[in-house]
């Protein structure tokens, strides 16, 4: 056994020193507030940070993709995850949004979110980084997102590690290898076991926190249920700060109802 786990630390290694970062993008400290007026639930196992964008990394590893997701804090697995068929950890549920044709795509988010893309900036895969087992997250898709299934990517391998959450795609399901100048969005969500009959896992935002409900939005579904994301030129600037309350700032009338926020991509090779 001690053999083993040294042959697979070797091989581990090894994977990570031939993999070649395509996209390297920063995340402010402090603004998983939303439109910045989103605040966490009340139970203590939301700890400040879990829902913290840092970094966000693509690397190509032979027919592999490796995304990888830092947050501002550890990340822990409150509801023991692994013993309903899940991930290693139990909290944060991240979309990774591809944009890789332009004029192309998907514009509206996936069922939830309360969210589009503006015209320019449509997807043409999303990947799940999600706690719950591949059986669960298709179930939920083909319940509630059938018409997007063949964009959906769900990952090989997801795991959690201290701050980072990687997951490991197929090159092929994503289309291709990476590009830098393709566009990518990563959306923070919380992960909801029991979510509504049309929300694919998505934790509610709603005006008022409670014990497992973040506050600071809306109770109908005029407001983005979206804690943090990145904005150009992703540099992690305390500009973008107000640039990504901008971005997901909503308007619900009287009636609740209201436009979807449209978020923008970011674009690596625009980056100075």
């Amino acid at each position: 056994m001690k053999r083993l786990f040294w042959v697979l630390l070797i091989l581990t290694f090894s994977a990570n020193l031939s993999a070649r970062t395509i996209v390297d993008l920063k995340d402010p400290k402090g603004d998983d507030k939303g439109p910045g007026t989103y605040v966490y639930p009340t139970d203590p196992v939301y700890k400040p940070g879990s829902f913290d964008l840092r970094e966000f990394k693509v690397k190509q590893s032979g027919s592999k993709v490796i995304f990888k997701v830092k947050i501002a804090t550890r990340i822990t697995d409150p509801w023991d995850s692994k013993s309903w068929g899940g991930n290693g950890f139990s909290l944060q549920f991240v979309q990774v949004y591809i944009d890789s044709k332009p004029k192309s795509g998907h514009c509206n988010g996936l069922p939830g979110l309360n969210v589009k893309f503006k015209p320019d900036s449509c997807w043409e895969k999303v990947v799940l980084i999600s706690p719950q087992g591949k059986a669960r997250l298709m179930s939920e898709i083909d319940q509630k997102a059938k018409t997007l299934k063949k964009d959906i990517v769900i990952p090989i391998r997801t795991r959690a590690n201290g701050m980072v959450l990687t997951a490991v795609v197929k090159k092929s399901d994503l289309g291709g290898t990476p590009k830098a100048s393709w566009g990518y969005q990563v959306i923070m969500q919380s992960n909801e076991g029991y979510p509504d009959s049309h929300d694919l896992l998505t934790r509610k935002v709603n005006e008022y926190p409670g014990k497992h409900r973040f506050g600071g939005g809306s109770d109908y579904d005029c407001d983005p249920q979206v804690l943090d994301i990145f904005v150009q030129p992703a540099k992690g600037g305390k500009d973008e700060v107000q640039a990504q309350y901008k971005a997901l700032k909503f308007h619900c009338d009287a009636k609740g109802h209201g436009p979807l926020v449209e978020l923008p991509m970011v674009y690596p090779d625009k980056i100075k």
